[in-house]
């Protein structure tokens, strides 16, 4: 893989936020011959100076040199987007027949056919591949990856992944099963963290020191990983968004799709959903998903003016 110049395996990671930014570096510390793809001129820059070949909204100029790509954008719309453009003019048709492409968005299962069915058409190989672990694990090269597709895709993109992830599950050939697998740990997510910001916000009524209630919390039987990470922001007032409020409306909508289209009742992710969505209507869409403790009235949060 690391042979000669000429011979090292080229990816190119899309979206250089969090996560995409944390994982191309660990591509270039892995060895990879690296490349970025974001709208943000910054980021392309601050790729470039941690070693990347090349970055930049426009990947015409090394999309054939490819052997893989990493999509880490939105959703789907945007996969969609980068991929094929609007009329049929994006990435997509500049890359090598037999590239890999990850698709690591986490958008439904029927988009994650579709595009997979595209792709596939224009001879490469696609892996329906979203991940967690947020910007730490990126960074760290220690994401994990829940991931669906044909065992070529899987071959063809075994270094990049070997360069990103911690874990890779290898949910089966059946595109779809990853989005699929990603949807409900999402359920998960979603759940913990509105339900650490109800406790959190049940402790300010009740006049608890908030760095009390997360401490023992942290260190009790109803920590979750969400809760430890997320509530932190509470603690320090501090609502940078890494995840922002409006993400998890787009992907507890998915849940509750996905629940709706098999029939199957969600009492819980409903109502998370419900309390993401009326935080983004209250006007902290951009802001950290922690910010869904900000729409409970009556109470104060470090860092956050009284209306």
């Amino acid at each position: 893989m690391n042979g000669t110049e000429g011979n090292r395996y080229r990816a190119c990671v899309v979206g250089l936020g969090s996560m995409g930014m944390g994982a191309a570096r660990s591509c270039i510390a892995a060895g990879l011959a690296t490349y970025g793809m974001d709208l943000n001129p910054a980021a392309c820059q601050a790729l470039r100076d941690a070693g990347a070949e090349g970055s930049g909204a426009d990947a015409s100029a090394f999309a054939g040199e490819l052997d893989a790509v990493l999509l880490l954008v939105v959703n789907a719309a945007q996969c969609r987007q980068v991929l094929f453009g609007a009329d049929g003019s994006g990435l997509a048709a500049r890359l090598r027949p037999g590239t890999g492409v990850m698709v690591s968005a986490t958008i439904a299962a029927a988009d994650a056919r579709d595009i997979a069915a595209r792709l596939e058409a224009m001879g490469l190989l696609a892996l329906d591949a979203p991940v967690s672990g947020g910007a730490a694990k990126a960074a760290a090269g220690e994401m994990t990856v829940m991931a669906a597709g044909p065992r070529a895709a899987f071959d063809r993109l075994r270094p990049l992944l070997n360069a990103v992830a911690g874990r890779v599950y290898e949910i089966g050939e059946e595109i779809g099963l990853g989005a699929t697998v990603k949807i409900i740990h999402q359920l998960l997510a979603g759940v913990h963290i509105a339900a650490g910001a109800e406790a959190m916000a049940l402790a300010a009524r009740a006049g608890i020191p908030l760095d009390t209630m997360y401490q023992v919390v942290t260190n009790a039987a109803g920590n979750s990983w969400m809760f430890e990470n997320r509530m932190k922001h509470v603690v320090d007032g501090d609502y940078t968004p890494h995840s922002a409020v409006d993400i998890f409306v787009k992907d507890l909508r998915l849940v509750t799709e996905t629940a709706l289209s098999l029939n199957f009742p969600l009492p819980l992710a409903s109502t998370a959903y419900a309390m993401f969505a009326n935080a983004s209507n209250a006007g902290h869409g951009r802001e950290d998903d922690a910010a869904v403790i900000k729409t409970f009235a009556g109470i104060a949060l470090p860092g956050v003016e009284k209306p």
